[in-house]
């Protein structure tokens, strides 16, 4: 099978992971037989220094005349207060790259390997037998899309606004895109809201306790946002899939990572209504070790596999980038992040390697 693959390297650690990605898809391809074209365009900072702009008109071109979209990271937090705030990355690349293209469902997997449950800074016995966590995150509403936005004034009266906005048709498919998801996991659903204090979340719940009546075989739970971030540390194996809006999605997402030891293991896959999707690890661009070969690609490898999944349906590869990742860990093998007392931690392209080549021969798998 042929498939376009649009690469977006963006900023700071961006392209080493993203050189992994692209590995881990062409050892996918060599053992199943495919055909993936890539081809890399620039974005975030890198993008702003070449032609003034962090999301090129032939950037957001090539995205979509591609089937899938590997994505890096952008932002230098160091050049944010020379920039204005609407030409920095997170603002003039990424959001605007999720409208354009349509996403609106965030899918964020979150897995500790029962034998890497040393990884994580919570009790052992809060996490033996690892974790599986998916969150759902509504990706183009609330706070971060939301008219009026911005500041004004000056001195003691200056002030800013953000506006947290949702339709009841905004809801009702990011309810129905994880009501999916959990029916094909354990069929357990969490739902979280603010619906004591928000207008939004009570929208929101009410359109949620509806659209999932539908749904009669998954057990459902509503859950406010402030208990779901206390519960994820207290008693995390109560949770399967997490589904909630933007701002509580990004901030329950990165507390779910942490769970599984490092963010530098954490995927993410970006939908809309069809098979296009865009992918990129959930950590940042972390300048401060870019070049150093101290990244863990890990994260980018998997999201490469949700790639293989959700855009192109091929499951028997994607298993097989998922299986590759457990391999390698469960040999032992670590970059720094996941053992930051080893002074022989591979670096970001010995373990990329490491899991292209278990991925072409699994033996034992």
């Amino acid at each position: 099978m042929r498939k376009k693959i649009a690469v977006l390297p963006g900023d700071g650690i961006g392209p080493e992971v993203t050189q992994e990605g692209v590995k881990a898809l062409k050892a996918a391809a060599a053992r199943f037989g495919h055909d993936f074209r890539f081809a890399e365009a620039e974005v975030g900072y890198a993008a702003y220094d070449s032609s003034g702009t962090c999301l090129p008109a032939d950037t957001l071109a090539l995205c979509k005349e591609s089937d899938a979209v590997l994505f890096g990271a952008v932002g230098i937090p160091a050049r944010d207060p020379q920039t204005p705030p609407a030409d920095r990355p997170e603002m003039a690349a990424l959001l605007p790259l999720r409208q354009k293209l349509g996403l609106f469902a965030n899918l964020r997997p979150a897995v500790l390997f029962p034998f890497m449950v040393d990884a994580t800074s919570l009790k052992p016995e809060l996490v033996e037998g690892g974790l599986d966590i998916m969150v759902v995150r509504e990706l183009l509403g609330g706070l971060y899309f939301g008219e009026p936005k911005g500041r004004e004034g000056t001195g003691a009266t200056e002030r800013a606004v953000d506006s947290m906005i949702y339709t009841a048709g905004e809801i009702e498919r990011i309810i129905h895109t994880a009501a999916r998801v959990a029916m094909k996991r354990k069929k357990r659903l969490c739902s979280v809201d603010k619906a004591n204090v928000l207008a939004t979340s009570q929208l929101w719940r009410d359109v949620a306790t509806r659209v999932l009546q539908q749904y009669p075989d998954l057990e459902v739970t509503h859950m406010l946002v402030d208990n779901c971030a206390m519960q994820l540390v207290r008693s995390p194996r109560q949770f399967d899939v997490i589904v909630t809006e933007n701002t509580f999605g990004d901030i329950l997402s990165d507390e779910a990572a942490m769970l599984t030891g490092s963010l530098g293991m954490l995927p993410s896959a970006s939908l809309g209504e069809g098979a296009f999707g865009l992918y990129e690890p959930v950590h940042g661009s972390a300048p401060d070790i870019a070049g150093l070969r101290l990244a863990n690609p890990i994260a980018t490898i998997l999201s490469a596999g949700m790639m293989l999944r959700y855009s192109f349906g091929m499951e028997r590869e994607a298993d097989a980038v998922d299986a590759a990742v457990a391999l390698t860990l469960g040999s032992g093998a670590r970059t720094r992040d996941l053992a930051p007392d080893s002074k022989n931690g591979l670096s970001t392209d010995e373990m990329g390697s490491r899991i292209a080549e278990a991925i072409v021969d699994q033996r034992g798998l």
